[in-house]
């Protein structure tokens, strides 16, 4: 009487051996370029005869063993990233006032980068951009106060936002100048 559950099974087990020994190297390459890890694609084979050694009978067309074990595999690589699971905090333990220190970091590098960029600005469209924004003037004002017309303020406002905008794609900001809380803060 033997004890190897794998004797008793005559040709199952022989046809077994004979898809293991066909089909592991491919699924060992195809492993390796889905993976990009050696042993994970070892592990991924072992487990692909595995599951196949389980669910040899419901192989319904012996032609289709290739695809059926390809299958299986893409399947267990799933798996894997089914059963990690990110490490999470608890609402509770998460510090507050280390994301305000964040975002003030943040707002400071932006302050830094608006200041920068409106000194490459000339003085015909800073002057009525600062006046609009920290100032709080409407177009007639500023043209008062310029003493232009309040069409050339639009203009000028335009094209002080625009080429602003400019300066700071160029320099990489994501900063959105459209809002003007972002500018208040110069």
């Amino acid at each position: 009487m033997s004890t190897s559950g794998l004797d008793n099974e005559g040709p199952r087990t022989s046809q077994f051996e004979a898809m293991v020994n066909a089909y592991s190297k491919d699924l060992y390459r195809y492993g390796l370029w889905l993976t990009k890890d050696a042993q994970i694609s070892e592990d991924l084979v072992q487990e692909t005869f595995l599951r196949a050694w389980r669910a040899m009978d419901q192989l319904k067309d012996p032609k289709a063993v290739k695809s059926w074990l390809f299958t299986i595999y893409r399947r267990e690589n799933a798996r894997r990233f089914e059963k990690v699971r990110p490490e999470t905090t608890p609402i509770d333990d998460i510090n507050v006032d280390q994301f305000a220190q964040v975002e003030d970091s943040f707002a400071k590098t932006e302050v830094i980068a608006l200041r920068k960029s409106l000194k490459e600005l000339p003085a015909e469209y800073l002057d009525p951009l600062l006046l609009q924004v920290l100032g709080g003037y409407s177009c007639d004002e500023i043209g008062e106060i310029l003493d232009i017309k309040s069409g050339a303020v639009m203009t000028r406002l335009f094209r002080a936002r625009k080429k602003l905008r400019a300066i700071l794609e160029d320099d990489g900001s994501e900063i959105d100048i459209d809002g003007q809380d972002n500018i208040v803060e110069i």
